[in-house]
């Protein structure tokens, strides 16, 4: 019985792996500055990895279908390209309310946000992040951008004053894990305790707007470029500009295991996003102003007219849902409604290593 379980187990594994395989992004493609948003600017290529995963991989747990039918479709298209930068806020920032009024009397914890930082940036969190995922999935969650700063200066213990930093981020961070595990770390070699506000890009952003942030971790170089030139950065010593890009992954585009819409055999993610609208496939979006919903609205067709607003997606609300929340959210009503979606790799392979859960 025991032999003819495991044999079903296996033709279930090798079914799962036809139905979603997906190939792996290069890895060692040309340096370069990434974007996000591809309808703004040029098509970039991949930045080069300066740290290669060292451990040795466990055996990759496959897709079988048996809990999770959504899988990976398109990937390593160079305008999936996901860029990961991190920001000090200037304590002499504009802050602003909801509303827009003026904020006084706003406090950040710069020695923390210097701390933390600088610690992302040493050789040894570098590497950190690029093995992270590495024994469980087979490859990396993250890559270290090729030419990112490396940090060797002394890093500031906490104090009772600057023991508490906020952290105001990306979802994507959050839900694959990656500070969850990098984070303890930290917090046990310099005893800070890191406040850790997850939201999509915009309201990362947004909080730190608000006066409620001593960082960023975002992945949307135009919101973050808007964010230095209204005064609401500043720069660390030991780094040469406020913007600090070090990480990189890819975005993916997801859906059923039977691919109505063609995406797999597609020529290019465009190619893909023109015939999910073409057939009206449900999509999922993430619709809350994130880098991930950023990067979505630059690859459908440019005669849709989709934007960030309502009304531009209101003809097409059949099979667009925009859902405003989270990645671990949208990808939950993805695989519910048999749907499409755009999602970062590192999401969507701890959405499927934990069953179809996300934290």
């Amino acid at each position: 019985m025991k032999k003819i379980l495991s044999m079903l187990l296996v033709f279930a594994m090798m079914f799962g792996l036809l139905a979603c395989g997906a190939s792996k992004p290069a890895e060692t493609q040309a340096s370069t500055e990434a974007s996000t948003e591809a309808s703004t600017e040029a098509p970039t290529e991949a930045p080069a990895t300066t740290a290669v995963p060292t451990e040795a991989a466990a055996e990759v747990p496959t897709q079988a279908g048996l809990v999770v039918d959504t899988c990976i479709l398109k990937e390593a298209d160079d305008k999936m390209l996901n860029t990961y930068t991190v920001i000090a806020v200037n304590p002499e920032a504009p802050f602003v309310d909801a509303d827009g009024n003026s904020v006084a009397d706003v406090a950040v914890n710069t020695a923390g946000a210097d701390a933390l930082i600088q610690w992302f940036l040493t050789q040894e969190t570098l590497d950190l992040a690029a093995n992270y995922g590495f024994k469980e999935y087979g490859e990396s969650l993250f890559y270290v951008k090729d030419g990112a700063p490396v940090y060797t200066g002394e890093i500031a213990p906490a104090t009772e004053e600057t023991k508490v930093i906020r952290l105001s981020t990306t979802t994507s961070v959050k839900d694959s894990g990656l500070l969850g595990y990098l984070l303890p770390i930290f917090e046990s070699t310099y005893g800070y305790t890191v406040e850790v506000q997850s939201a999509g890009t915009g309201k990362a952003i947004s909080a730190a707007k608000f006066g409620n942030a001593d960082l960023i971790l975002v992945h949307a170089k135009s919101q973050e470029e808007a964010f230095v030139e209204e005064g609401f950065a500043r720069t660390v010593d030991g780094f040469e500009a406020e913007r600090i890009s070090f990480l990189y992954n890819y975005f993916v585009l997801c859906g059923p295991s039977a691919d109505p819409a063609g995406v797999k055999e597609a020529a290019s993610v465009l190619d893909a996003f023109a015939a999910i609208a073409e057939g009206e496939y449900p999509f999922i979006s993430r619709g809350d102003g994130s880098g991930t919903h950023t990067k979505e609205l630059s690859l459908w067709p440019e005669t849709l007219g989709i934007t960030k607003e309502a009304e531009s997606f209101a003809p097409y609300t059949q099979w667009y849902t925009s859902a405003n929340a989270g990645m671990g959210a949208c990808l939950v009503m993805a695989e519910q409604m048999h749907a499409y979606i755009l999602t970062d790799k590192a999401t969507f392979l701890t959405f499927v290593a934990n069953d179809g859960i996300i934290n």
